[in-house]
């Protein structure tokens, strides 16, 4: 894996267990020789994982929309900046640069980009490794809900199942290097499906 998209909050958060991810997700990163791809931004977690690889000799690609330039506090260190249109062009750049996705803590925006990415995974429209870091259980309540919607028939376990969760970076950083994607003839049982029509 050459290059890694990370999705994460342009906040801190209350916790300085998330700072101090960020961080040793970044220095991880630079230490294995893989590029971090991320929201471009100099502040919160997303300038925590930028700075540290950055400081431990990391490269760093940066992609924001021209409208959050200085809303997000564009980074102004990073290897290479990109400014784009809009976040759908943000998103489709961060994508096509990267080989894998990783999600730290974050909010709406976060997850935004991670199930978009998740679906195109789901769809075979991409077939890059995800994952996501569930620091302190940060994302024990999505876990859940993905779980029900596999119980209640509206997603495949085979398929949650590709949405990588381990609140460990190094564990998660090694499934992520380890992943093979899924391959289905149907993601879903279309005859039982029908039934309304």
């Amino acid at each position: 894996m050459k290059r890694i998209c990370v999705f994460c909050g342009s906040s801190l958060g209350s916790s300085s267990l998330y700072r101090e991810s960020a961080t040793k997700l970044g220095k991880l990163l630079a230490e294995n020789k893989i590029e971090l791809v991320y929201g471009g931004a100099g502040v919160g977690l997303m300038g925590c994982v930028a700075n540290a690889c950055l400081e431990n000799g990391g490269v760093v690609i940066g992609v924001i929309p021209k409208n959050l330039a200085d809303m997000e506090v564009a980074h102004d260190r990073l290897t290479e900046l990109r400014v784009v249109s809009t976040m759908h062009e943000r998103k489709e750049v961060m994508s096509r640069l990267s080989d894998g996705f990783l999600s730290l803590p974050g909010g709406i925006g976060t997850l935004e980009e991670t199930f978009e990415m998740f679906t195109w995974l789901q769809l075979g429209l991409q077939v890059k490794p995800m994952g996501m870091l569930n620091i302190s259980g940060f994302y024990d309540d999505l876990k859940n809900l993905l779980q029900r919607m596999v119980a209640e028939s509206f997603l495949l376990d085979q398929h949650r199942n590709m949405l990588l969760m381990e609140p460990d970076i190094a564990v998660l950083l090694e499934k992520l290097l380890l992943f093979k994607p899924v391959k289905l003839d149907k993601w879903f049982d279309r005859q039982k499906n029908m039934a309304c029509s």
